[in-house]
């Protein structure tokens, strides 16, 4: 039997994509159903539709649908059935991808929060605790997906297994995979099971497990010569194991789309071209590993579709190249990638290598991406062509145009084929457009006409063509309508709230010998209260250890600044205090890490929340001086040195200094001027790897034997080493705010007053206000003019998310100043938390703003 006569719905090999017997080149969307209000999944399904794209890609949180263990909900929001029917109602494939890890930028990657609390579990390992739940996830998720593999009941044509599992450190990749790769078979998947490389580490994605298919994410720069030269090779790579390319991740821009698609992607999958929201405390922290980042409530890096609905002006530039696409069909799905021949010389900036796409049927198209901002021309062969400015027109290059009715052959055309049919051509292009037919040359303007050897060339500008409906046989075109904008309203001044007079409840958890994690108390998202009274009789200063992720810290009344230092130690001044003194911790989950980022204890997969350790410093001596030395040719008897002081021309090789320190109670070290990662080892013991972000060891009381392992930097700033001497804080008592709690407590309706904006507060107040919404029918951007204020709002019995105004750390996504609240979703309630900082904290006022 010929393989493209395979009774397999859905299939991959070397050549291409097959679904139903027949090849496809797949445009593909991130779209999330758990970033968006139920009511708005199909406007969105079908804006995707809209665009020319085939196929959307949907992760799947775990922790989203169990919530708390043994927890399942897939209802309302959480109706992942309900969303997969809906895209395959819209003419959608779906790529499904539920982990159990998705990263997602998504709070622990979705991988819940209480596996932390089993010390024997090791996630993301073939290992059986964590594998079996692994098992109660895909028990619960993967049927949903088996009924609804395309084509008997449903859309879905892929489902991917884990994700990028090459950035991290899994002991035995082909038995982890394998274990999922059985499970998913075990439960009736038959579409091609994928797993996708996030640095190009094909084996360590996949353990190289036979039945999974590699695939490749790429995020190059847009502007990079070399993307072509890139991608051409692992186009090779995955051939050799007898798959096509599939791009299950990559920017958003179709330039850099059709370079991937010009190198041999037969699938292709910008991340997030239909943009979303971070609802409530979903969001992760550290993302790529960048310590200290928080990610924001909208989440928008710039895709075709905002986080509101608008669409952005690279929905057009969608809309042509699904054109292309389709103009094109099998001799593009089935095409080859070569080099060209014929690398046109340019007068602007374009790729390093040259990049085709070789038919089946004879002819290539060629492209020619235009790296540079002003207009330019590239000779392709010996013609002269103009190529405009940030763009990459597909050549198409001695096409024999016989299957599409035309006796003749297009030896060039210098823009995209977006239809063919009847005796006409018709392309996409800002620029005139050189078309050679059968050696007949013509040039054509756009927006203009001609007849070359009996056939009717039409050029369009990109906006026209991007609307295309149809082509007469006179080549008379045919486009939709311009979609009507709504018009921009003037935002609305909230100039009056009502505050209530009541706080949200706790629960009480207990008292404790030193303060337990959050998760232990059953928070795995929310907040929660550590309170102790303490003696600070000369005491100066406190230290802070594996504190995460937001700590609100009050010392005798006294607020001191948030931490947000994810786990690295912090100092405290207590100097002004002395005697008996309440101190009181708020600490907030903003979420947990979903990039595995070794520099921060709190930025570790896994790692939980809480208040860490509280240390009292009961003294400091400086111990940088008389440390051995043993490396390069320091002998016996070892030379004594400063730390870091070894003199020697070997740069860069490893120099270990030791030294003995004693204290009689638990310390700490802290090595100062630390500039790359180091080695420290205790009595022996395994090294630890220290790190600028977070330069302390702590040590057990007694006598110690420290060894610091760094390259030898004769230009570095040097180190200082530091003892502190410490005591910890003990007898605390907690209480736990969880999210439900305050989703509930936010629903609630109590005695408030009415109070007129600007309302001031002090540091460490926090307050709840109710603000009454008029009805939109496109919900409101809230945007906060606040100083030294973190916002949380609830609508609809829903925490829609956090803002965090004044000094702040560092975020990422999109709009880190707004909140939006779905429409339909009733009233507004804001939890106002005055944060220590440079300035007076505050809300000035609040402007709603309807989007557009």
């Amino acid at each position: 039997m010929n393989r493209t006569e395979t009774i397999e719905a859905v299939r991959v090999d070397r050549r291409g994509v097959w679904i139903d017997g027949s090849p496809r080149t797949l445009l593909c969307a991130s779209l999330f159903y758990f970033r968006l209000p139920r009511e708005q999944w199909r406007e969105r399904l079908e804006q995707v539709r809209a665009s020319g794209y085939t196929c959307v890609d949907v992760y799947l949180p775990w922790n989203f649908h169990e919530s708390a263990p043994g927890r399942w909900s897939f209802e309302g929001r959480r109706d992942v059935a309900a969303f997969l029917d809906l895209a395959h109602e819209t003419g959608l494939y779906v790529i499904a991808r539920p982990g159990p890890y998705i990263c997602s930028e998504w709070d622990g990657g979705a991988l819940p929060a209480w596996l932390g609390l089993d010390a024997e579990l090791r996630i993301r390992q073939n290992e059986p605790r964590y594998l079996e739940r692994v098992t109660a996830w895909f028990d619960q998720v993967l049927p949903l997906l088996a009924g609804r593999q395309y084509p008997a009941n449903g859309a879905v044509v892929m489902v991917q297994l884990e994700n990028e599992l090459d950035f991290f450190d899994c002991e035995d990749r082909a038995g982890y995979v394998g274990a999922l790769r059985d499970a998913a078979l075990g439960h009736g998947i038959t579409v091609p099971l994928i797993a996708c490389s996030g640095q190009g580490d094909l084996a360590g994605a996949t353990g190289d497990v036979d039945g999974v298919v590699p695939a490749c994410n790429f995020y190059p720069d847009d502007d990079s010569p070399d993307i072509e030269a890139e991608v051409r090779r692992y186009a090779g790579l995955v051939a050799e194991r007898g798959v096509p390319l599939l791009i299950t991740e990559t920017n958003r821009r179709h330039r850099t789309l059709r370079r991937l698609l010009a190198s041999g992607a037969k699938l292709i999958a910008p991340y997030l071209q239909s943009s979303g929201w971070n609802f409530g405390y979903t969001p992760s922290t550290g993302n790529w590993g960048r310590p200290g980042n928080f990610m924001s409530h909208g989440y928008d890096f710039g895709g075709y579709i905002t986080s509101t609905g608008a669409r952005r002006p690279e929905y057009a530039e969608a809309q042509v190249l699904a054109r292309v696409l389709d103009t094109w069909g099998a001799q593009l799905a089935l095409s080859k990638p070569v080099l060209s021949d014929d690398r046109p010389e340019c007068d602007f900036p374009t790729s390093s290598v040259s990049a085709a796409l070789a038919f089946p049927e004879g002819g290539r198209l060629l492209a020619v991406p235009h790296l540079g901002a002003e207009p330019g021309t590239a000779i392709v062969g010996d013609v002269p062509v103009a190529v405009a400015p940030g763009s990459c027109p597909l050549m198409a290059m001695d096409v024999p145009l016989g299957p599409r009715g035309i006796d003749a052959t297009l030896t060039l055309a210098s823009a995209d084929l977006v239809a063919a049919a009847d005796g006409v051509l018709v392309f996409s292009s800002d620029v005139p457009v050189t078309v050679v037919l059968d050696g007949t040359r013509a040039e054509v303007p756009v927006s203009e006409r001609v007849t070359v050897t009996g056939v009717t060339v039409v050029v369009l500008p990109s906006a026209e063509a991007a609307r295309l409906r149809s082509v007469d046989a006179d080549g008379t075109v045919r486009v939709t309508d311009v979609p009507r904008r709504p018009a921009e309203s003037a935002p609305t001044e909230v100039r009056e709230v009502r505050r209530r007079f009541y706080t949200a409840p706790e629960e009480p958890a207990g008292r404790h010998t030193l303060p337990p994690t959050l998760e232990s108390l059953g928070v795995y998202r929310g907040r929660g209260a550590y309170r102790t009274t303490t003696d600070l009789t000369g005491v100066d200063e406190l230290l802070l250890t594996g504190a995460a992720d937001i700590v609100d810290l009050s010392v005798a009344g006294r607020t001191h600044p948030a931490i947000a230092g994810f786990g690295a130690a912090r100092r405290v001044d207590v100097g002004d205090v002395t005697g008996s003194v309440a101190i009181e911790a708020l600490v907030e989950i903003w979420g947990h890490a979903n990039f595995d980022d070794a520099r921060l204890p709190a930025l570790r997969m896994g790692a939980l929340r809480g208040l860490g350790t509280l240390w009292k410093v009961r003294g400091e001596a400086d111990v940088s001086a008389l440390w051995t030395v043993d490396g390069h040719w320091a002998g016996n008897p070892a030379p004594t040195r400063v730390l870091g002081g070894w003199s020697s021309t070997r740069v860069a090789e490893p120099v270990t200094y030791g030294r003995t320190v004693h204290s009689p109670t638990q310390s700490a070290l802290h090595l100062h001027g630390v500039i790359e990662p180091l080695r420290v080892s205790v009595d022996g013991g395994a090294p630890e790897t220290l790190h600028a972000e977070n330069p302390w060891v702590l040590l057990p009381a007694g006598t110690h034997r420290v060894a610091v392992t760094l390259p030898h930097h004769p230009s570095g700033p040097g180190l200082r080493a530091e003892l502190l001497t410490l005591e910890a804080v003990r007898d605390w008592s907690c209480a736990a705010q969880n999210d439900e709690l305050l989703s509930k407590f936010a629903a609630r309706s109590g005695p408030a007053e009415s109070v007129r904006l600007p309302l001031t507060l002090r540091p460490g107040e926090e307050t709840w206000l109710d603000i009454d919404l008029p009805p939109s029918p496109a919900g409101y951007l809230v945007r906060l003019d606040a100083t030294q204020v973190r916002v949380t709002g609830w609508a609809g019995g829903e925490c829609v998310g956090r803002v965090w105004s004044g000094d702040r750390p560092d975020f990422s996504g999109g709009d880190p100043d707004t909140l939006w609240i779905p429409p339909g979703w009733p009233g507004l309630t804001l939890l106002a938390q005055a944060v220590e900082g440079r300035d007076a904290p505050g809300i000035r006022t609040l402007w709603l703003e309807v989007p557009t």
